[in-house]
């Protein structure tokens, strides 16, 4: 079982930054790939970064590619997503989900654990 709860949330102006956390307890973190993803009202969920347990490699969507940056640090069993330039179109909650085992994949039923959210919201 592996527990995530997300920080960082908050009310900024249109070209402001922010930095989520996403703290991990539980099995072993480095066996999980880790990922972001957002909901806005009345959307579907979507796949915003991840960031790959072998290698570190990232991903990110096109709607955030260039703005958005995720890192892991594996000795605090946490995953950031440092979000700048932000846009009120990125207003949305956004969660941290784990992967066993596997690659980032945008899919997320893919993902074995979720936390439960943190509010973003962007003023225009």
């Amino acid at each position: 079982q592996v527990q995530l709860i997300e920080s960082g949330g908050g009310l900024v102006q249109a070209g402001g930054s922010l930095r989520l956390s996403c703290a991990a307890s539980g099995r072993t973190f480095t066996d999980y790939s880790m990922a972001w993803f957002r909901q806005a009202p009345g959307k579907e969920r979507e796949f915003v970064s991840g960031i790959a347990w072998t290698g570190g490699t990232t991903y990110y969507a096109d709607s955030v590619k260039g703005r958005f940056t995720i890192s892991r640090d594996n000795a605090k069993k946490t995953v950031y997503l440092q979000m700048s330039s932000l846009k009120p179109e990125d207003t949305a909650v956004y969660c941290c989900a784990a992967r066993y085992m596997g690659a980032v994949v945008t899919g997320r039923y893919s993902y074995n654990y979720w936390g439960q959210g943190t509010q973003v919201t962007v003023s225009s």
